[in-house]
């Protein structure tokens, strides 16, 4: 392609990880490490808190939509509040007594009272426990919020109302302090979050937070648990400030101007709650917080504050991106909005298609005559999360880049032959020290050299040039093999039958281990199922997903890739059985543990069973 037909991108500093070294071990494995070292970084996040106070006191840090009954605008708070509120919270949790041993439970989603509570606690000394709203409000059975009241063994529990009541009846002791923003608890006594506010900073509250160092713990953050209960990851102050400087690092363009962010990822996750909440504290910006979600219904919420607050990042999962890009095609408001300051896309989470990608980069190009770089990388609970950015504008679907400063990358193999994968493992100062109360799930997270072991598989774009970075390469554990020993590589596929089932598909869970073919458990997209009934008729839906399956048998080279059968999932997801956490993600091996009767009945169908669609194969 020649130079006048290449396409133009914002112009934006980037750093970091752009460019990295490879050591050969003696042993043969192979060391991956960025070129430019870690720089400096504070030994706790609140004294960001305390040079923003100074250097920008009436600036907003964090603000929330006030309901439509009391006029629907912003509720701010300005830095030199937040550290005000931050020290009246630290000081009634010092006096209450609270510690690692009795940290804070934070039930309910985010808000300006969540977030003051872990600065609070954070300015303390306190450990925090954010909590899926889910595990309350839409759970039956409360199991996982159980777990983890018995894991971490809370001395004050927070929620934003009663409506969290019943969970908190059900499953915390009558010597666990309950503390609501508003309304009152049938038979338990409450204690206002107005007067956690209330309390005077005094020595002792200075004296916790002199205690405060790199080793103190933030907050236990839980992983989504698989087949087995979530665990408790610990989340230091070390941890957060050094991915923050690598963050810094790689997103040079963070130093320039004070980032902006409208954004509605859950807190009780390491992508919302500790790299968006402190991208924004760590250096200066806002953060609008948005209250809708990535679904059709949702969705209207999260545009609503797009039209109105153009972001200078813009974070999201895959989700959300798709259902932004399709808006945009009849909203130029939004389009307008959202590419005004924009200088970065980031997503997470799962892997963004290349349709949606493309989508995004066409309504840049229309809107502004130039492309935003869409960025995205490799982390997870255990790293704080970032280990590795891709920050390019040649960075593809399925790219993680290379590492940030400070990280090194152990590549292992993992089986032999061509069936053969790399698992990515890490070592740094945002690595975990390991996992609450569990020695021996934390002894077998990390190798003999002290590297986190990921389960993640990548290998290199183009492996004669290790520094144009990795691709994910799906799960370890996920990949299994047929009867007759071929291997399947469950990641890359899924992400196919993704692509090819757009827009009606949502996820794919994998089948065959042991078997002489794969099989297909596929989670629709009701609204998209049910706009194509309504316009096409009710076959029209058993005609797509035909379709799907004779393209997918003709598109595939083998058995370890050619799907010969699939099933369509009426029964949503469980989060109570672990087969989809709050950002929707569906869990794999989750789903084939809890519906093995399905997977049995898919494999045993023939032709003419309604439970199955066989390819034609003519």
């Amino acid at each position: 392609m020649s130079g006048a037909l290449q396409p133009r991108y914002r112009d934006i500093r980037v750093g970091g990880c752009t460019d990295a070294v490879l050591d050969t071990r003696a042993d043969g494995l192979q060391v991956l490490r960025s070129t430019e070292p870690l720089g400096d970084y504070p030994p706790r996040l609140t004294d960001a808190l305390e040079r923003w106070a100074a250097e920008a006191p009436e600036r907003t840090f964090v603000a929330k939509r006030l309901p439509a009954s009391q006029g629907g605008d912003w509720r701010r708070i300005s830095y030199a509040e937040m550290l005000q509120r931050a020290r009246a919270v630290g000081q009634a949790l010092t006096d209450r007594g609270l510690s690692a041993d009795r940290p804070v439970a934070i039930l309910s989603d985010n808000d300006l009272e969540h977030l003051t509570l872990v600065l609070g606690a954070m300015w303390a000394g306190v450990p925090v426990t954010p909590v899926s709203s889910a595990y309350s409000l839409i759970s039956q059975d409360y199991g996982k919020l159980r777990h983890i009241a018995e894991t971490v063994t809370p001395g004050l529990v927070f929620a934003a109302s009663p409506t969290y009541g019943k969970a908190i009846a059900a499953v915390f002791g009558a010597d666990v302090e309950v503390v609501l923003t508003e309304g009152a608890m049938e038979g338990r006594p409450v204690t206002p979050f107005d007067a956690l506010l209330a309390t005077e900073p005094s020595a002792t509250g200075d004296a916790a937070h002199a205690q405060v160092g790199p080793d103190t713990i933030v907050k236990f953050l839980f992983t989504s648990g698989s087949t087995k209960l979530p665990k408790a990851v610990i989340n230091t102050q070390r941890m957060l400030c050094a991915n923050q400087q690598m963050l810094r690092q790689c997103l040079a363009f963070l130093e320039e101007e004070p980032p902006v962010l409208v954004d509605w990822l859950p807190w009780n996750h390491t992508f919302g709650g500790n790299h968006n909440v402190g991208l924004v504290l760590y250096n200066g910006g806002t953060l609008y917080i948005d209250e809708g979600k990535p679904t059709p219904k949702g969705m209207a919420e999260t545009l609503r504050n797009l039209r109105e607050i153009s972001p200078t990042i813009y974070f999201n999962v895959p989700k959300g991106f798709e259902e932004i890009a399709f808006a945009m095609d009849t909203d130029p408001v939004l389009r307008r909005s959202l590419f005004a300051r924009a200088q970065a896309f980031m997503f997470a989470g799962a892997g963004l298609s290349q349709a949606v990608w493309d989508k995004l980069d066409a309504h840049g190009e229309a809107e502004t005559g130039e492309r935003v770089r869409i960025i995205t990388g490799l982390g997870m609970t255990e790293t704080a999360p970032s280990c590795t950015f891709a920050v390019g504008t040649d960075v593809r679907s399925g790219h993680i880049g290379l590492p940030v400063p400070g990280v090194e990358i152990k590549l292992v193999p993992d089986g032999e032959g061509d069936t053969a994968k790399t698992e990515i493992r890490f070592r740094g100062p945002n690595v975990m020290p390991g996992y609450w109360r569990a020695p021996e799930q934390t002894l077998d997270a990390f190798d003999e050299d002290g590297f986190y072991r990921t389960g993640d598989a990548v290998k290199f774009i183009d492996p004669a040039h290790p520094t144009r970075g990795l691709l994910f390469d799906g799960r370890t554990a996920e990949d299994f093999k047929l009867s007759t020993g071929t291997f399947v590589s469950v990641g890359p596929l899924r992400a196919k039958v993704i692509l090819a089932g757009d827009p009606c598909v949502q996820d794919v869970v994998v089948t065959g281990l042991n078997r002489d073919e794969i099989g297909l458990l596929i989670f629709a997209r009701p609204d998209e199922c049910k706009k194509l009934a309504e316009r096409d008729g009710p076959e029209a839906v058993q005609a797509f997903f035909q379709a799907l399956a004779d393209h997918l048998w003709r598109a595939g080279t083998g058995s370890a890739n050619r799907p010969a059968r699939l099933h369509v999932l009426t029964e949503p997801p469980s989060i109570d059985k672990g087969e989809v956490t709050d950002k929707g993600s569906i869990n794999q091996r989750a789903v084939l543990l809890h519906r093995a009767a399905l997977v049995e009945q898919l494999h045993d169908s023939r032709d003419g069973d309604p439970f199955v669609v066989l390819p034609r194969k003519a």
